[in-house]
């Protein structure tokens, strides 16, 4: 796992999507967005907030640990399953309506690499939660990431790529912040 790779990638995507999505056309192996993209991002993410939640709270305690553990569990079952539900639901409607082929391995690596800003937020917000609401903000930025990847990589029709691209989007989205929420749910009513 190079991690200057992973970052140089994630900086790509978001300062220059098209170079980036062309790159990924052209040189990768579908399969290998899950253990060099999508893991380290989410084990970052996951790593992230640990470490802000016992920064915030201090070191001493068991609870802050117990805390920092939950956060961080929290985050990463959010985002990995997002991530899986999101894939699916995308692939099952890109063949549905918009005549895609069924090619679960090419959706995980469009949805893989379009949940760049999601996992970046996640690892800012997770030192720096204060900043919350802005990162929240930030993860429309997906919708431009999305439009610039179903054109180049899923080769969608420019007249079924705005209707595409909104549907991709708002799985990406939500698909994470849903998990998240049933997931702190779960945690408040088991505790």
């Amino acid at each position: 796992m190079n991690y200057q790779e992973i970052f140089k990638r994630a900086i790509q995507l978001i300062s220059s999507p098209a170079k980036a999505w062309e790159e990924i056309y052209l040189n990768e192996d579908k399969q290998k967005v899950l253990s060099a993209f999508v893991y380290p991002m989410i084990g970052l993410c996951a790593l992230a907030v640990f470490a802000g939640v016992l920064f915030r709270q201090g070191w001493g305690s068991p609870e802050s640990f117990q805390e920092a553990m939950t956060r961080c569990c929290v985050v990463a079952v959010s985002l990995f399953g997002g991530y899986f539900l999101a894939s699916y639901v995308i692939n099952e409607i890109g063949v549905r309506y918009f005549r895609q082929e069924n090619d679960l391995s090419l959706i995980y690596q469009f949805a893989g690499y379009s949940l760049v800003v999601s996992f970046l937020t996640n690892f800012v917000t997770g030192l720096f939660p204060e900043i919350g609401f802005w990162g929240l903000i930030f993860q429309f930025y997906i919708v431009y990431i999305v439009w610039v990847g179903a054109g180049i990589l899923l080769q969608i029709k420019e007249e079924s790529r705005m209707g595409f691209t909104l549907v991709a989007s708002l799985l990406l989205i939500t698909c994470p912040l849903f998990i998240q929420f049933v997931f702190d749910k779960l945690l408040f009513f088991l505790n």
